[in-house]
């Protein structure tokens, strides 16, 4: 069943049936630990390093499925409407976004308010953004769980000093990159782009289902062409036939950058951070060491 055809049924729903959300004293949870739901991988990877042993949570999205078009059971929706606090990212799912707003949650933490975001939801894509939100998760989870405020607030400034030492990292290695054109498959890179100074082109836009234009095409093979661009990037879960086809009919490589929103369960947020470190360094030419 759909999200969206969920979202009436929900409205309608007794305690009973789908209990309170927020009413229960997080010390006294059967299991233990305060009971938070999030929307997708990057939400549950903050709320896991900031809520650390008093939390237990709960993604909507398995390992490996589409963010935007998961199907969601009745009784995920319940764990929304159960959830002591709920980190979502509106606009990233509308269906989601319906359920929210048809209930809404008594704590919630919408990362899109957080991370002064442009159109591109895609914000974890640059560390310090990521930071911001966790700090906010941090502070409901205060609010929630008093006791545990400062332990929360200690995870989230613990995960700012990594994500700082991240992006770093990407610093480092692209600081003479200031202007150069990155090529992608569809835009989802903006932020990073943006994080440090580079020319984000899309073959596609923001959504990678949309096929791009025969004249978007011609667009690209002319940027590829003037910009000296080396290397086209698609997506890992993403069909490369488009990009594959422009990078031979131009004599460019292919490589992958993920957008870290379709995960597989034994993968991570810095691993696939880095893993695209190392794709830039490799695919731009201003990133690669001297020698």
């Amino acid at each position: 069943m759909r999200l969206r055809a969920l979202a009436g049924a929900l409205a309608c729903c007794g305690l009973a049936l789908c209990g309170c959300g927020g009413g229960e004293d997080p010390a006294a949870a059967g299991d233990g630990g305060l009971g938070v739901v999030t929307t997708s991988y990057p939400l549950q990877y903050l709320a896991e390093q900031v809520g650390g042993e008093r939390a237990r949570v709960e993604n909507l999205i398995a390992p490996g499925a589409d963010a935007h078009d998961a199907d969601v059971s009745p009784r995920q929706l319940a764990q929304v409407v159960d959830a002591d606090v709920v980190v979502h990212l509106s606009g990233l799912q509308p269906a989601v976004d319906d359920v929210l707003g048809t209930r809404p949650p008594e704590h919630l933490v919408d990362a899109a308010a957080v991370a002064d975001l442009d159109r591109d939801p895609h914000f974890w894509l640059d560390p310090l953004r990521m930071a911001q939100v966790g700090r906010d998760v941090a502070a409901e989870l205060g609010e929630v769980d008093p006791d545990g405020a400062a332990a929360y607030e200690e995870s989230a400034e613990r995960l700012a000093a990594d994500l700082q030492a991240l992006d770093g990292e990407f610093e480092q290695a692209l600081a003479g990159c200031a202007g150069a054109t990155l090529v992608t498959s569809h835009e989802a890179f903006a932020y990073l782009a943006e994080r440090h100074d580079l020319r984000q082109v899309g073959i596609a836009g923001i959504d990678p289902g949309v096929e791009p234009s025969p004249a978007r095409v011609r667009d690209v093979l002319g940027v590829v062409r003037e910009g000296g661009v080396s290397t086209i990037f698609f997506e890992a879960t993403a069909n490369p036939a488009v990009a594959e086809l422009l990078a031979e009919e131009l004599g460019v490589a292919t490589a992958v950058l993920h957008p870290i929103e379709r995960v597989a369960e034994d993968q991570t947020y810095p691993q696939l951070m880095r893993e695209n470190l190392a794709a830039l360094r490799a695919g731009l030419p201003c990133a690669r060491p001297a020698g």
